[in-house]
């Protein structure tokens, strides 16, 4: 186990190098001049003032230069300071990332609590009229576009739940628990959904292919229920891919939040970043690109290292 936490933390680090080189050449090759975007498309600034912020950024230096000088300070842990606030970069993400964490983790939550029952019970009432309409159902939500689905539920909601609080600020959890709860609700929503879909499908397919082992058929000559038998022993097993596909839909989760902010206007890390790129805010961008980039392989991390704790089959070093 020690051998593969070590192997995930090198792989950590060569994926956020790979990042970094990826995110730092894009943003750069965007047309047009970054510290005129800065200073406002207006026209207002002088050239004087604009070469003053290319100097002050570095952007006269060769791309070389200017990329060792980012990745030296940030390993001395300055990564930079924001264009807008003159604050450090990590002190504005730090403002923002507890909501976006907030309705991942919820969204996360509400996707397992839904997933897996449904899934399993479609493979239970497997080729009935409600398994097909569930299928339906899941298709569905996983063809349905955030954007599309978020505008939606506002729209209906506004008819159904008029005094329903769907945009706006959102209030401290501590200091009004029912607002936020209330403000929290839909984004949640559409966050989720896409997700159940998704895990349900694949719980379904997984304890279909389960149900059809040796074992369970041993199981069910030795007089065990159907219930039993789908239930007990074959949803352990369907759980393996399940995790699986888990780790990659939470990192989903994490980047599709970035859209659902942006209907939703929630002030999370996902209206930030977009924000900071209209601007070209170039320490903010690529520090925020960073974080989201180690929070998705750290989930993946934990999923490699869950699915061996699930299958004690697999090899530790694989």
């Amino acid at each position: 186990m020690r051998e593969l936490i070590f192997k995930r933390l090198l792989d950590l680090l060569s994926v956020l190098l790979g990042v970094s080189v990826l995110v730092f050449l894009m943003i750069r090759l965007i047309p047009g001049d970054a510290a005129q975007v800065m200073l406002g498309v207006s026209g207002d600034a002088s050239e004087v003032q604009v070469q003053q912020l290319r100097e002050k950024l570095g952007l006269n230096d060769p791309l070389p230069s200017q990329y060792l000088r980012w990745l030296g300070n940030m390993a001395q842990g300055d990564f930079g300071v924001s264009i807008w606030t003159g604050k450090p970069v990590m002190e504005d993400i730090a403002q923002r990332i507890g909501v976006t964490a907030e309705l991942t983790f919820v969204s996360l939550l509400l996707a397992l609590l839904v997933s897996i029952p449904a899934g399993a019970l479609m493979a239970y009432f497997r080729g009935s009229v409600s398994d097909g309409l569930m299928r339906l159902i899941t298709i569905t939500g996983v063809t349905m576009p955030a954007f599309w689905l978020g505008a939606l539920l506002i729209f209906g909601w506004a008819i159904w739940f008029p005094n329903w609080q769907t945009l706006g600020s959102i209030p401290p959890l501590a200091e009004d628990p029912w607002a936020h709860l209330q403000r929290m609700f839909l984004p949640t929503l559409t966050c989720a959904l896409p997700v159940i879909a998704s895990l349900a499908r694949i719980m379904r397919s997984a304890m279909i292919d389960a149900l059809g082992q040796d074992y369970i058929r041993t199981a069910r000559a030795k007089g065990l229920g159907e219930w039993t038998v789908t239930f007990k022993h074959a949803l352990r097993n369907s759980l393996i891919p399940y995790v699986t596909a888990l780790g990659i839909m939470t990192g989903y989760l994490f980047s599709g939040a970035i859209v659902v902010e942006q209907v939703y206007a929630i002030p999370g890390l996902g209206r930030l970043m977009l924000g900071a790129i209209a601007d070209r805010n170039y320490p903010l961008i690529q520090t925020s690109i960073l974080v989201v980039t180690t929070a998705f392989v750290l989930i993946n991390a934990i999923t490699d290292l869950l699915y061996r704790v699930i299958d004690r089959r697999t090899g530790a070093g694989a």
